[in-house]
């Protein structure tokens, strides 16, 4: 297997006091499907139990109740280990309210702010679309984040970033079709994104771990790796044994009323400490599919 990932021991989660269906901007979302309150809590504290078991720290922030969707926490910024933040810019209206508490966390929390926009102006930019993986930081872009905003952060940040864009709707954030797993591998759904997008995923991702339509709507894309356990929405037999053989202990966690949102394991975790000094050279270069 590849050396392990670099980052990743270190999250922010947002207790789901508030989590509903009151609007719908995915595929998933339905108001005629509400999360059962219990059964919610009962999930999340199993997901944050299975972190700090493997070795993980949790950072826990309250939800505003008038932003169903913040326990997404992976949306509310992109952190790194050295205290810098670039906040999410929400393309839909309703969840911007999430970065408000989102920026008073951060820079109450020592984390030096920067913004891609706000308020609607300026390119959105949605961390769950973005990963360091490899030398660069890799942003999923097209439903959510806009492709200026790639720039926003080659520039703002000094860092090489390399594009993918998303052409499929049920996959509208980089989290749910890519998930790093080690330093050379991880999961990748190719028909998320169009056919240029689909041969730079194979040029970035040296072995890559192909999803099947099947595994990829049960969320298995939307894992989350912490020191030597992955943790899974799902798993199937082929990839216990794909996962297994790289040295991974595997997790699995129902995760099933977050599901009724189009998020899992990943969509409610938001790593603080990727370190990008390996995304630092060339600095400012942005390489998107042609």
């Amino acid at each position: 297997m590849g050396h392990s990932l670099g980052w990743g021991r270190r999250y922010l989660m947002v207790r789901p006091d508030h989590f509903r269906i009151d609007y719908v901007i995915n595929p998933y979302m339905s108001t005629q499907d509400q999360p059962d309150p219990a059964l919610t809590m009962k999930q999340w504290d199993s997901l944050r139990q299975a972190i700090v078991d493997a070795g993980g720290e949790v950072e826990v922030l309250e939800q505003r109740p008038d932003s169903p969707d913040m326990v997404y926490a992976m949306n509310l910024g992109l952190a790194t280990g050295d205290g810098r933040a670039m906040l999410s810019h929400m393309r839909f209206e309703p969840r911007r309210k999430e970065s408000l508490t989102a920026a008073d966390w951060f820079t109450g929390h020592g984390f030096e702010l920067s913004r891609t926009g706000g308020e609607g102006i300026g390119p959105h930019f949605e961390s769950g679309d973005a990963f360091l993986f490899g030398d660069s930081l890799v942003v999923g872009y097209g439903p959510r984040t806009e492709a200026d905003a790639l720039k926003h952060l080659a520039t703002e940040w000094n860092l090489r970033v390399r594009g993918l864009r998303i052409a499929h709707e049920g996959m509208y954030h980089l989290d749910l079709p890519f998930c790093p797993v080690d330093s050379t591998h991880a999961l990748v759904y190719p028909p998320a994104f169009d056919a240029a997008s689909q041969a730079e995923l194979f040029g970035i991702v040296p072995d890559p771990i192909v999803l099947t339509d099947e595994e990829a709507f049960a969320f298995s894309g939307n894992s989350l790796v912490v020191n030597e356990t992955i943790i899974m929405p799902a798993c199937s037999p082929r990839l216990r044994e794909l996962l297994t053989g790289l040295g991974l202990k595997i997790v699995v966690l129902d995760l099933s009323e977050f599901h009724k949102g189009g998020g899992s394991a990943r969509c409610l975790t938001n790593p603080l400490d990727f370190d990008l000094t390996p995304a630092t050279l060339p600095g400012g270069e942005v390489v998107l599919p042609t």
